[in-house]
C-alpha cells in the first residue's frame, strides 16, 4: 500500500462522514495476501496493522492513503484483476485445502501465477471448464445468477434416453423438494447402454446435472463442463491454463470488468501495463 500519514484509519478519521475506501478484508485479498476469511483470521491474532494501530476487528474501511501492514510488512498496492480458465481433472477438488486430504485443483497451478481463487466449483468427478481469478469481487459477479451466464456441458449417462422427457427439462423441474429452472438438454448419440448429450443451464446449483439427470433414471458416468458464458473450453489440454486476454475481458466482461477491478491504477495515475489488450 502507498506511504500516508501515521494516523488513525480512514474509516475512523470521522465520525459524521460515510465511511471511505474498502474493507480491510477486501484491501488483504485484492493485494494477494489472503482470502477474505483468512484475513478475518489475521485480524483477530493481531497481525494486522492500519497506520501503526493493531487492529482487533475487521469492520474497518481503509483508503489508498492508509498504510497497511501485516506481521510489520507493508501490503503492496492491489494486483491487476486477471482471469483464467483452466481445464480441471476429475479427481481434484475445488477447495483450497481438504479435510479428507484429496488433492485439489490448486496443488499443480503453475508457480507464476498469483493466488487465485475458482469462480464456481466443479465437484470431485467432474471436469472441464473452471474459471480461476485473483479477483473476489470479479468471482462473486461471475458466480451470481443474475450474470445470466449459460453452463454448457457434454454428460455421459448410463441408460437409454428417451428425447420427450428430455424435451420437458425446459419447462424446468422439481428434485426432492428443489426446484430447477430451465435446463436445455438433447442427445447426441445412444451407444448401447450408454449416451452423450448436451446440457446447458442458467443456475448452476450444486450437483444439478447429476441430480436430475438420477431423477430421471440415469446415472452420469462422464460430465464435462465445455462452456461457461463466452469463455470455452475449446482444445485446453487437461489441467492446462490459459490467461483469457485484456482484450477479451474488456470485451466480455465490460463494465463488470472495471468494477471487479479492471487495470489497476498505480497510485500517481498510469494504468499498469498496456490496456490494448497485449500482454
Amino acid at each position: 500500500m502507498p506511504s500516508g500519514p501515521p494516523d488513525s484509519p480512514s474509516a475512523a478519521s470521522s465520525q459524521t462522514s460515510p465511511p471511505s475506501g474498502d474493507r480491510i478484508a477486501k484491501v488483504l485479498a485484492r493485494a494477494g495476501v489472503c482470502s477474505r476469511r483468512e484475513a478475518e483470521r489475521l485480524i483477530a491474532g493481531g497481525r494486522v496493522a492500519v497506520n501503526g494501530r493493531v487492529l482487533d476487528s475487521p469492520a474497518l474501511n481503509v483508503s489508498p492513503r492508509d498504510v497497511v501492514t501485516v506481521d510489520g510488512a507493508p501490503v503492496a498496492a492491489p494486483e491487476e484483476t486477471r482471469l483464467w480458465r483452466y481445464h480441471k481433472p476429475p479427481g481434484r477438488v475445488t477447495t483450497t485445502r481438504d479435510p479428507q486430504g484429496r488433492p485439489t485443483v490448486f496443488d499443480n497451478l503453475p508457480s507464476e501465477l498469483p493466488r487465485v481463487i475458482s469462480v464456481g466449483r466443479l465437484d470431485l468427478n467432474s471436469e472441464g471448464l473452471l474459471l480461476l481469478t485473483n479477483d473476489g469481487a470479479l468471482a462473486r459477479h461471475l458466480e451470481h445468477p443474475d450474470t445470466g451466464w449459460v453452463r454448457r456441458y457434454r454428460v455421459r449417462v448410463h441408460g437409454r434416453l428417451e428425447p420427450e422427457r428430455l424435451a420437458a427439462l425446459d419447462q424446468g423441474v422439481t428434485v426432492e423438494g428443489v426446484r430447477y429452472g430451465p435446463i436445455k438438454a438433447a442427445l447426441e448419440r445412444q451407444q448401447g447402454a450408454n449416451a452423450w448429450l448436451s446440457v446447458a443451464l442458467r443456475e448452476g446449483r450444486n450437483r444439478e446435472v447429476r441430480r436430475v439427470m438420477e431423477h430421471l433414471g440415469w446415472s452420469v458416468t462422464r460430465l464435462i463442463r465445455v462452456g461457461y458464458g463466452p469463455f470455452i473450453l475449446g482444445s485446453l489440454p487437461r489441467e492446462g491454463v490459459e490467461e483469457v486476454p485484456r482484450r477479451q475481458m474488456r470485451d466480455t466482461l465490460g463494465a463488470a470488468w472495471r468494477s471487479g477491478g479492471g487495470p489497476r491504477r498505480r497510485h500517481g495515475g498510469r494504468p499498469d501495463g498496456p490496456t490494448d489488450g497485449r500482454r
